[in-house]
């Protein structure tokens, strides 16, 4: 409690210029937190998400069934997997019934339509990373500037001093290290949820390129059959 307390005064007897950095990082550490619990609400989701289609896909059933089935639930918003696959299998089926005779047109719609699909997914899988970048990467300095700012100001006072000791510019100086400390604070939680997150979304990318080159190749397969269906890996 005596800590807690000390770390109080030592903020509320800061300077107006260190009052406001750590008012700044403290606001930053709140907003990076919150991306933190969205990011990772939203990555495990996309991750269960496409355990699902993939296990649905690979099934062997018919892949107009499912296109069909997923028309359904796409009032409920198609994200991932699902949102590739409909978009692809969507020009697939328009540019087959426009000329069925020329395949590779047909199968080149359908990867850029894909490729579109994919931009938006990594677009939604990648909000709120640039700004944990951010935290992360400008905080420590945010927090030095206060430091450095605070300790001007604790030896600009002892100017008035006959004799200056330690005593006396122990407190400013420490006051203005708090600035410090909250910067690293704020830092060390956005660099650490950055990578793990980026890291995360690298590999969800990897794994949406790997099943559209697997897409492809079957619809490339079946192309010219009548109704095209998945089969078992």
């Amino acid at each position: 409690m005596g800590a807690e307390l000390s770390l109080l005064d030592l903020v509320l007897n800061a300077s107006l210029m260190v009052q406001l950095v750590l008012l700044v990082l403290v606001l930053a550490s709140v907003l990076s937190w919150a991306a933190i619990f969205d990011r990772s609400r939203v990555l495990k989701r996309a991750r269960n998400a496409a355990d699902d289609f993939e296990a649905r896909f690979w099934s062997g059933g018919d892949l107009s069934a499912l296109y069909r089935e997923l028309g359904q639930e796409e009032s409920k918003g198609l994200t991932g997997l699902a949102a590739i696959f409909r978009n692809g299998f969507r020009e697939y089926a328009r540019l087959r019934k426009n000329d069925p005779d020329d395949t590779m047109a047909v199968i080149m719609g359908a990867e850029r339509s894909m490729r579109v699909a994919l931009s938006r997914e990594m677009d939604r899988l990648e909000n709120n990373l640039p700004f944990l970048a951010t935290v992360g990467s400008v905080s420590p300095y945010v927090g030095l500037f206060g430091t450095v700012w605070g300790i001007m100001h604790a030896f600009h006072a002892l100017g008035n001093v006959q004799q200056a000791t330690l005593a006396l510019v122990a407190p400013g100086i420490s006051e203005a290290l708090v600035a410090t400390a909250i910067g690293l604070f704020a830092a060390i939680p956005a660099v650490v949820a950055y990578n793990r997150y980026s890291n995360q979304v690298e590999r969800l990318n990897n794994r949406y390129e790997e099943f559209m080159e697997e897409f492809s190749t079957l619809l490339q397969r079946q192309g010219r059959g009548t109704t095209p269906t998945s089969q078992a890996a």
